[in-house]
This record gives structure tokens, sequence and C-alpha cells, in this order.
């Protein structure tokens, strides 16, 4: 019989310190590398914790504003923007490299994420640095976005993200944080969320479509005040439908 398998990813190194919770229960992690969160140390702990814990290595890069938490676009030019997520991934592969690992993938955080989605200038940017280091990893992406487009002409390697904990607008954006659904907070809707994407390819967006949608692999933010006790109940809820959280 084939394994089903379904792959969760989280957040980490930014400053929550619930790596430790998390790790037994996910299967990818986005290690913040200093743009927006993260110094050397934590991530060199986070990514022990992840080898011990057998989980797939990812870089998290941001804008380069820790006051706003990546999440605020900046109005910085391309050459700027390039070399400060160039740096970012280089602060993460040394320690990569010194604990002899390897990095999985990088997912783009908060304003750079949602940026690169609809914007062609930012997404050249991402895709570029991703390009520059000359490694064989993923880039995580939203499905339908302008940033999987470029990513996929320039024979970058994509998997496509969606987002366990949070809501769709009718054009796949996220719901804006301002909003008070921007989160999904009951379990219940949050597990048929995921279920719906993964089992079916679609999702129910707040104006009460039903809208395609591809997903390789489900965020839960680690600065969900309950993310552990959401990611135990998710990881128990799909091994009941014999699917694998790997």
């Amino acid at each position: 019989m084939t394994v089903k398998t379904i792959d969760i990813n989280v957040d980490v190194g930014e400053g929550i310190g619930n790596e430790s919770q998390l790790m037994p229960f996910i299967s990818s992690c986005n290690i913040a590398c200093g743009g927006h969160a993260g110094t050397m140390d934590l991530m060199k702990h986070i990514v022990r914790l992840a080898k011990i814990n057998r989980v797939k290595i990812g870089a998290h890069p941001s804008f380069p504003d820790k006051e706003n938490f990546g999440r605020v676009a900046m109005a910085i030019s391309n050459e700027e923007l390039l070399n400060s997520i160039q740096k970012q991934l280089l602060n993460l592969l040394t320690i990569i490299v010194e604990e002899k690992t390897t990095l999985h993938h990088i997912k783009p955080h908060g304003a750079l994420y949602n940026l690169a989605a609809v914007d062609e200038n930012i997404a050249k940017v991402v895709v570029a640095a991703v390009k520059s280091i000359n490694l064989p990893v993923k880039l995580y992406v939203p499905y339908n976005s302008i940033v999987e487009k470029i990513a996929i002409k320039e024979n970058v390697k994509i998997r496509y993200e969606a987002f366990a904990d949070r809501n769709y607008n009718d054009d796949l954006t996220l719901v804006s944080r301002s909003q008070k659904n921007a989160i999904l907070q009951d379990f219940d809707l949050l597990f048929n969320h995921v279920y719906g994407m993964y089992a079916n390819q679609a999702v129910i967006t707040v104006q009460g479509s039903i809208k395609k949608i591809k997903a390789d692999t489900f965020c839960i933010h680690g600065d969900n005040p309950n993310a552990v006790e959401i990611i135990k109940q998710l990881k128990d809820k799909f091994e009941d439908l014999n699917i694998d959280v790997a």
C-alpha cells in the first residue's frame, strides 16, 4: 500500500522560543536568517534541532527590517535587496556547512513573500538570489503567483505552499492581518481548510468562493500562540487518516 504524506512547515528562529516543542511534529522548517529576526547562535541551535528531528531545513530571508518584523515593504533598490537576501542566505549556509547538513529550500518572509507573488521586479530579485547560491534547493511559492512563473522560467525548482492557519481571498492572496478573520483559530475549521487543499486542491475563500489551489507544503506560523497544540492535533488527525507528516 502506498503511504500518503503531507509536509507541514513552520517559520522558526523568530524569537518565540518554541522550536524544541515544534520540531517533533513537523517535516520542514524555515529559519529566520538575520533580516527580520535571527542571530547566528539561534540559527545554529535550530539547525541542530532540525538535524536531531530529521526536519528539512529552509532559509527564511526577508526585507532587512527588524523594526517591522519584515512585514512592511521597504523602498530599497533591487541591488540592495539582492545583496541583503544573499547575505542572509550566506549566514545560514555557513552554519549548515559547519553542521554537515543540507539546505532543502528557501521561503521568503512576510512582505517579501507577499510582494514576490504579485510584483515582477521583487520576484526576479528573489529568484536571482536563489540561483546565486548555486545549490539544488527548492523555492516555496504560492500557487498561481508571479514568482512561481519566473522561477519555472529560470529553471528554479519550486514547491507550492499554502497556509494552514490563514484565510484566503478570491484572488488567492491572504486576508490581511489587519482583518479579524485573517487567522483561523478554531481547529475543526483549520483542519477542514487544510484537508480541502490537500485532498481536493481547492480552498473556500472568505468571499465564499471555491478556488483551485495547489499545495505541496502547508505552513503553520510559529508565532501563532497555539502553534504547538495546532500542529500536534494536525499530526494526530492526519495519522488517523493514514497520512504521515513527512
